[in-house]
């Protein structure tokens, strides 16, 4: 059996309707179930952040997260697919009367991606203080908790509707398939043969 890690909401729906598409039969999660097992497949229903711990401890064999939070998280796992599915950015907001300015010699910074936010401003060696929020980030700069934010924007119509706009943009995020190093070996087959079935359908819907 391979036991697969799905985040909560748009993109475990979208998947499993990529596995009705590929398997027949209806794959959906029963109302507040956390575990749906058909045929040969367990599939779990966790947060989105929680994602590739599941499957870098091994509770789960593969999963599907956003690159965003692979990358934030750092974890050793095997990045197999982009499925193309849940496309959106990780930017820097400003207020839309402010200039990013580079020259400063420190700049304050509201985010849940404290480590994403601490690389791009390394490499532009410009020195950050991450405050870390987990929700409303945008009322941060408006108060004067900080000079931007980092966060995921998908149409950026939330910042615009208080007041911010995109100062940069830091890097694309979709929906991935990752497998757990271990079970890659030791399940190889049965992961891959669902790969190439994944990506069949990635493909066709291109």
């Amino acid at each position: 059996m391979l036991t697969i890690a799905l985040p909560k909401g748009r993109i475990a729906e979208e998947t499993l309707e990529i596995f009705t598409e590929i398997f027949g039969g209806e794959f959906k999660f029963e109302s507040r179930k956390l575990i749906l097992d058909i045929g040969e497949f367990r599939f779990l229903n966790v947060r989105n952040q929680d994602v590739p711990t599941y499957v870098e401890h091994g509770a789960a064999d593969i999963g599907i997260v956003g690159l965003d939070v692979i990358t934030e998280k750092e974890l050793d796992i095997i990045k197999l697919l982009d499925m193309q599915l849940g496309k959106c950015k990780v930017s820097i907001g400003i207020k839309n009367e402010d200039e990013l300015d580079w020259n400063k010699p420190n700049i304050k910074v509201a985010s849940k991606m404290v480590n994403i936010t601490k690389n791009y401003f390394a490499q532009k060696a410009v020195g950050v203080e991450v405050v870390k929020l987990y929700g409303s980030i945008e009322l941060a700069p408006l108060v004067g908790l900080v000079d931007a934010i980092v966060d995921i924007v998908e149409t950026g119509a939330t910042m615009r509707e208080n007041g911010l706009k995109v100062a940069e943009d830091i890097m694309d995020s979709s929906a991935h398939l990752i497998a757990n190093k271990n079970s890659y070996y030791s399940k190889k087959e049965e992961i891959l043969s669902l790969y190439e079935k994944i990506n069949q359908v990635v493909q066709d819907r291109a």
